[in-house]
């Protein structure tokens, strides 16, 4: 089987003999050792225009720059809640077309499920085994989303970090892009290579975060929270699907403020800030370029302009999207074809 041969081709069982054998079995990393990239993204729900401004759109610029790169599309993880089979598996698929559609180019970079390399969930349990439970407790990220989990959340959500520096470790990855809210879990990474290393031989490689230059965009309807996937008013995130009208709905009703002019300052006026980020980014343009288009224009005005922005952003993407998804034999065979690329780790 291609996985086989992709297990045997990268040497993922050389850490199960460094712990049976101790530090003279594991492999010492090479000074000049290849730069690799490695990130993932959850299938479930469709990408907004946060995920496609802080993640997307660094990963397409990734694949470019570097040689050796990996992107996960990560079942796994998104097992920490209640999913129903038939409609994640479609997911990974309407995930797959809208990378493409995006620009991860499987030629420039592997693009696999995670669930289809069992040495994930192997390599996890072994780092499971290294870390202690308050660690995991004292995440941010786990105290925010027990907060709003009736019964405290399951066992999957709080190790989850553990099956993410898995997934890194694994390709001996060098190189991780990250958002603010992942450095955590991304110093949990660093210390499991570091005792690993200490414990068994010089093995893994201690990945370094490459923190995306944008700020978090912020919710449409709230600012001071960042805009999500989950969020239950459906005006307050933007998604690459939506349809042009939908668009210009959710920027006209904005939360903004009582001042009509457009300037950017987060902490005073947090609301036009945004929008103004927003426009730059989508735009191509530095902050000052944005305001400069926005002078003598007021806030109820700017939001139109702000949504033609992103629509024009995003009109050629979702035709992309639409284009891949008729082809299911195409997504699939993008990700099989991954398993094979695999073998030149």
């Amino acid at each position: 089987m291609a996985m086989r041969s992709m297990r045997k081709a990268r040497g993922c069982w050389s850490f199960i003999r460094a712990l049976h054998k101790g530090p003279e079995a594991a492999q010492t990393p090479q000074k000049d050792a290849v730069k690799r990239v490695f990130s993932g993204i959850q299938p479930t729900g469709i990408p907004h225009l946060g995920n496609y401004l802080g993640a997307i759109e660094t990963w397409v610029r990734l694949q470019e720059e570097h040689g050796s790169v990996l992107y996960s599309i990560v079942d796994l993880h998104s097992i920490t809640i209640p999913q129903e089979p038939a409609v994640l598996q479609q997911s990974i698929l309407d995930m797959t077309a809208i990378l493409l559609a995006c620009g991860i180019n499987p030629e420039k970079s592997i693009l696999f499920q995670q669930s289809q390399v069992s040495e994930h969930t192997q390599l996890s349990w072994i780092l499971t085994c290294m870390v202690r439970l308050p660690r995991l407790q004292h995440l941010h990220q786990w105290k925010v989303k027990i907060a709003t989990q009736k019964h405290g959340g399951t066992v999957g959500l709080l190790t989850y970090p553990v099956l993410q520096a898995a997934d890194i470790l694994l390709y001996k990855s060098t190189h991780v892009p990250v958002g603010e809210d992942q450095v955590q879990h991304m110093e949990l990474v660093q210390d499991l290579a570091r005792e690993f290393n200490k414990k068994y031989g010089e093995f893994f490689p201690v990945p370094r975060s490459i923190l995306t230059s944008l700020k978090k965009v912020k919710s449409l309807r709230d600012p001071s929270a960042k805009m999500s996937k989950s969020d239950p008013d459906k005006l307050a995130t933007v998604r690459i699907t939506d349809s042009p009208e939908e668009i210009v709905q959710k920027f006209r009703k904005a939360v903004t403020d009582f001042t009509s002019e457009v300037t950017y300052e987060p902490a005073r006026r947090p609301g036009v800030s945004n929008l103004v980020a927003i426009h730059a980014a989508v735009a191509g343009l530095r902050v000052e370029e944005a305001l400069q288009l926005s002078a003598g224009v007021d806030t109820g005005r700017y939001k139109l302009l702000v949504a033609d922005a992103v629509i024009q952003r995003f009109a050629p993407i979702k035709r992309e999207i639409e284009k891949l998804k008729t082809d299911r034999g195409h997504l699939e065979k993008v990700l099989q074809n991954a398993r094979c690329h695999g073998k030149n780790l």
